[in-house]
């Protein structure tokens, strides 16, 4: 790590080293805020579309709007400050959904004209503001087991996907020529949508068919249906109980080399020590 300052490395370890009380409580606190502010949001999208709300009651949503993203830019300030190589922060993954989701209020208030004249600026940019709530994902370090099993699988589920998508073009390719545009299958693409809707097993009912050629391959693709749901999950699921199998063998005494320990245990199971905290 490169060499900071003390006070740097006080806001460093306040905000990012989750071993300590005050890091969790500031993630726990930004957690919080994220939530509160994306409630809001909601309320102001259905206020505001039920309602002709005055200027005084506008003001209201734009002035809590304004408090949120002050403390977020404040944190996002003290998060580059403090980071190592604030480089890497700002074009990481964190480091884009912080920014992101505190730049429309400054968009609107450097160029107005986007949310008078453009409505569907406007509702991106509360849609932006919506992905406040992917600060949750901090306080939940357990989805780093979980997205561990979906990396070590990705090579299973991409074949499987894919065997899928072929299966649904060879499906929608059969319901344009049996049930064809009398029916609702219009295009090629009508058709495969249609195929996809089945296989999920959601069936909106917009479109049916209606010949019994039709009928049978949509009960096949109902049968096919539930492996989309069975195979990931089993697949996922036999990943997930390698990765903490793993974590369970990685996790040794220092004192009498004992390994297997519980991923929350915090003494040896063999000599009683304390463990080192898993990160």
């Amino acid at each position: 790590m490169i060499a900071i300052g003390p006070f740097r490395q006080h806001v460093y370890h306040s905000l990012f080293d989750h071993h300590t009380p005050c890091a969790r409580r500031f993630e726990a606190l930004c957690g919080f805020l994220a939530l509160l502010s994306v409630i809001t949001i909601f309320f102001e999208s259905g206020i505001g579309t039920t309602f002709r709300l005055s200027w005084i009651e506008w003001h209201f949503f734009v002035w809590l709007e304004a408090g949120f993203t002050f403390l977020f830019t404040l944190e996002y300030c003290l998060r580059v400050f403090s980071w190592p190589k604030p480089a890497k922060y700002v074009f990481g993954f964190w480091g884009i959904v912080d920014l992101v989701t505190i730049l429309p209020l400054y968009v609107i208030l450097l160029w107005p004209e986007i949310g008078l004249e453009y409505v569907f600026a406007w509702r991106a940019l509360r849609v932006i503001r919506v992905l406040r709530i992917l600060k949750l994902l901090r306080l939940m370090p357990a989805l780093n087991g979980l997205w561990a099993a979906m990396v070590n699988s990705r090579h299973q589920l991409i074949l499987f996907y894919s065997f899928i998508a072929i299966i649904m073009v060879i499906a929608g390719a059969l319901m344009y020529g049996i049930e064809g545009p009398a029916n609702g299958f219009t295009t090629l693409s009508t058709a495969v949508y249609w195929a996809i809707v089945t296989v999920t097993t959601v069936g909106y009912g917009d479109i049916a068919p209606h010949t019994p050629a039709g009928r049978i391959v949509a009960s096949i693709l109902i049968l096919i249906g539930y492996s989309v749901i069975a195979i990931p999950t089993g697949i996922i699921t036999s990943q997930m109980t390698s990765e903490i199998q793993k974590r369970r063998l990685a996790r040794i005494c220092p004192y009498c080399q004992q390994n297997g320990h519980d991923i929350m245990a915090k003494f040896c199971k063999s000599c009683g020590h304390p463990l080192k905290e898993e990160k």
